[in-house]
């Protein structure tokens, strides 16, 4: 059992490995390949190729032999080598959890606590039925005054762990490391993360494809997740609908166009003239806001002594032009628009636009969990 949980997402936390970041999302495949450049990084390699509809959705690989026949075509045509990969699953596919166990364990105790016996308290699903991961965080004294080390608790359904390994098998390739894609944004832009303080809570807010992805992160941590069904699909059919267009899975007219900062009633009632897209387009951007505020009011009722102080979006759907502000207006948080190659100093050859940067979060700390 142990070997096995080593061997799938066991490297959640510590190793890498001579491989490149892959990232499977509903609509396209990233790869990246970062190498040391100086102090820093630079990016070696990095190519992106479309995903058909039926193989990837909801979070989950639907056409398994699909996928790796894809995956080998992007390795052939973009002359990708390796045969060591490193990816991520949804974060709607993970269980995350922080618990509290005794300072005094070492660590084989701690091993056996956690995955034999305090995990089976904190999951939905039967013990043998998920593979886990965990990594100490700090030490704390409880109310009682005794001693306690805090530890993430990381689990996903064995099911999901399974399809990625049989997927990435089939396209003759071998998963080094798999693990949450908020870890791998939050990797990307840790240095802005650390000008927080401990009672000062950040949420990253990854707007995907199909789902936005909110993670109520302290001290570096997930502490809070959770999955909405709106993404760039649902903006995008929205606005075509109302524009008597085709649907489309291309987010390139959303990437477009230019979010309204104010409140969108009033530019209506200073007789602006708003088309029946941007209209549909505000209606779902203000549902995923009330959504927003549910999420951080739900936590901060359950959190004593915490502020919420900066929104962080993510995902293809974060660089939507003006997005930070308008979050900043509706939500009264100052926001931004996350760019994990500014964030790490990234050396580039080819000039990535402002709007795309935000999507490259996971892919680029993949990547740089690799070297």
């Amino acid at each position: 059992m142990l070997s096995r949980i080593q061997e799938t997402i066991g490297g959640l936390f510590g190793g890498k490995s001579d491989g490149v970041g892959l990232e499977i999302t509903p609509e396209r495949l990233n790869l990246a390949k970062l190498t040391k450049h100086g102090q820093g990084y630079k990016i070696a390699k990095f190519c992106t190729a479309e995903v058909p509809e039926g193989i990837f959705e909801e979070g989950k690989i639907v056409d398994s032999p699909g996928l790796a026949e894809l995956i080998q075509e992007f390795l052939t045509e973009n002359k990708i080598k390796t045969k060591r990969i490193a990816t991520a699953v949804p974060m709607r596919e993970a269980i995350i959890r922080i618990i509290p166990v005794p300072a005094e364990l070492d660590e084989a105790e701690l091993r056996d606590m956690v995955l034999n016996h305090e995990a089976a308290l904190y999951l939905p699903y039967p013990r043998e039925e998920v593979d886990l991961d965990y990594q100490k965080l700090g030490f704390f004294e409880d109310e009682d005054g005794i001693e306690k080390v805090q530890v993430l608790l990381v689990a996903t359904r064995r099911e999901v762990t399974d399809s990625y390994m049989d997927t990435f098998g089939q396209a003759g390739l071998q998963i080094d490391v798999l693990e949450i894609n908020s870890f791998s944004v939050i990797r990307t832009i840790r240095e802005q993360l650390r000008q927080f303080g401990s009672r000062e809570a950040a949420v990253l807010v990854d707007v995907e494809f199909d789902s936005t992805e909110i993670a109520i992160v302290v001290d570096g941590v997930p502490q809070f997740s959770r999955t909405v069904p709106i993404g760039t699909f649902q903006m995008q059919n929205a606005l075509s609908r109302a524009m008597n267009l085709p649907p489309s899975r291309n987010p390139e007219i959303l990437q477009g166009m230019t979010i309204p900062v104010t409140q969108f009633d009033s530019l209506t009632t200073q007789g602006t003239a708003v088309n029946p897209g941007m209209t549909a387009l505000m209606r779902v951007l203000g549902e995923l806001t009330d959504e927003l505020r549910r999420s951080i009011n739900f936590y901060l009722n359950q959190s004593e002594e915490l502020e919420v102080v900066q929104l962080l979006l993510a995902g293809p759907g974060g660089g939507l032009v003006q997005l930070d502000e308008y979050f900043t207006h509706r939500l009264s948080l100052p926001t931004m628009q996350i760019d994990p190659i500014a964030a790490l100093s990234l050396e580039i050859d080819k000039e990535i636009p402002a709007v795309q940067r935000p999507a490259l979060g996971t892919v680029l700390g993949l990547g740089l969990r690799e070297v």
